[in-house]
């Protein structure tokens, strides 16, 4: 028994040395103090749990002189070359100024909790005819679904938080425009869609019976993230709101208008996950 013991100390005692030597071997000094980083807490997360994809309506040498040289940035640049560049502007862990004055699902400060990557491209003119703009390159969007899915994984963003900057400033902002492929982002796990089969049936119900009203397209757009007053009536703000909506959802027909095909892929998107 004192034998049993007699080994237990020891073997006490070689991990409390080697806890200690552990300890002395992270301590550094910085200044009066001295640092020790041998202690790691488990209660943390990380501060990002939103991507805003952009587009930059310029050149990239245009883009990246803007980007680099004002009081605007994001944390990547993607371009539109035929072998994309990925530029890295910003680390992760500091803020770019890229989302301005925004909000998605409530959350006003963007801009701390963000990552925002560009995305060279000329750009789309709101217009009445069903242009959608110029394509954007398929290595292109090869390259932000493989970037977005990467920078989502580091920092745990689910898809609803994968989002356009129209999506969360949508008086301001039209970008990344109706071009921009939501769909196929979707199937690679970046960003959600909506139940194609389940809207369908939802906009033959609302054909027949005609589409809800100003607060049930008020609520359903403050369900899944988008920042709209509840007034009742289809005032500026919510025809603004509803024009993001279909620029990233109904991409074929962006007039801003409450009709039934709206209606019925925004029943059929969910608040949580990709929906396909």
């Amino acid at each position: 028994m004192t034998q049993f013991f007699l080994r237990s100390y020891t073997r006490l005692a070689l991990v409390l040395s080697l806890l200690i030597l552990a300890g002395c071997a992270s301590q550094r000094t910085s200044g009066p103090y001295l640092v020790d980083d041998s202690l790691k807490a488990t209660g943390k997360n990380s501060r990002i749990d939103i991507i805003v994809l952009h587009y930059t309506a310029s050149s990239k040498q245009s883009a990246l002189l803007t980007l680099t040289n004002r009081d605007v940035s994001s944390h990547y640049v993607v371009s539109d070359d035929s072998k994309p560049v990925v530029y890295k502007l910003v680390e992760e862990t500091l803020n770019a100024w890229h989302a301005g004055d925004s909000s998605w699902y409530g959350k006003t400060d963007i801009n701390p909790r963000s990552i925002g990557i560009e995305i060279v491209h000329p750009g789309w003119m709101r217009n009445s005819n069903g242009d959608l703009g110029p394509a954007y390159p398929p290595a292109q969007i090869d390259a932000v679904i493989a970037l977005a899915l990467d920078a989502a994984k580091r920092h745990g963003v689910s898809p609803e938080n994968i989002v356009g900057h129209s999506d969360v400033a949508p008086l301001r902002k039209q970008d990344p425009g109706p071009a921009f492929p939501w769909k196929k982002l979707a199937q690679a796990g970046v960003g959600r869609w909506f139940d194609e089969a389940a809207a369908a049936k939802y906009q033959a119900e609302y054909v027949h019976y005609g589409p809800p009203d100003a607060g049930w397209f008020q609520k359903q757009l403050k369900r899944v993230g988008y920042g709209t007053p509840e007034t009742n009536y289809f005032d500026a703000s919510t025809l603004n709101t509803l024009a993001a909506f279909q620029m990233h959802y109904r991409p074929e027909l962006v007039n801003g208008r409450p009709d039934a095909q709206t209606a019925a892929r925004l029943r059929a998107l969910p608040t949580k996950g990709s929906g396909l």
